[in-house]
């Protein structure tokens, strides 16, 4: 058992992907354990899932520090102080400090609820992506697993699962079928990265 990878997730909200995480590990369908939960928002109803999970959290804000070097050094020591191979993003509204995108290089995963490159950069999350499928006329859209790095849905795709946007959605019923298939994608995605089953850029 002590040999199971120790995962970090971040996120801004409700927290329903770091719950699919846990519920993943808890099944063994994800060989890893989710011991750190991160939110750069004090009421991220996720936190209250975090507590509810007996879960250590820590809500990380910028503001609070004396500058963005100094909140990296912070976030980057608490990570190490904790073991943590993994960082999951799951509704992580913030770009992660570069000291820390560095240090954990191709072991940061986020979930996206669109299909990227098209539907993605800054500004792009949540209702925004659905509302911008829905008017696009697209026939489909779908979730992204992708690693991450210092900007916002560039880095590599690691997997994606289509939904298709029917005639009558809106913004609200599509996101709840993406949503869907996010709570899916994550866990395997994040469980084949750590089992080294994709070809990423180590360079």
């Amino acid at each position: 058992m002590t040999d199971k990878k120790k995962i970090a997730v971040f996120i801004s909200g409700g927290g329903s992907n770091m719950q699919a995480l846990i519920d993943a590990s808890k099944s063994g369908l994800l060989s890893a354990d989710i011991v750190w939960v991160v939110s750069n928002k004090q009421k991220a109803k996720g936190l209250i899932r975090a507590e509810n999970e007996h879960i250590e959290s820590f809500v990380f804000k910028k503001k609070n520090y004396d500058s963005p070097q100094a909140a990296g050094d912070d976030l980057y020591q608490k990570l190490q102080e904790r073991h943590i191979d993994y960082i999951a993003l799951a509704g992580y509204l913030q770009l992660l400090p570069e000291k820390v995108v560095k240090a954990y290089k191709n072991r940061i995963m986020n979930i996206h609820p669109a299909l990227l490159p098209k539907y993605g950069g800054k500004g792009m999350y949540g209702q925004h992506v659905h509302k911008a499928v829905v008017e696009s006329g697209d026939s489909e859209s779908g979730a992204t697993a992708h690693l991450a790095d210092e900007i916002y849905d560039n880095g590599m795709i690691l997997e994606q699962f289509k939904v298709p946007v029917f005639d009558d959605d809106t913004p609200e019923s599509l996101a709840a079928r993406v949503l869907e298939q996010e709570h899916k994608l994550f866990p395997r995605a994040l469980e084949k990265l750590i089992k080294g089953k994709y070809e990423v850029n180590d360079g």
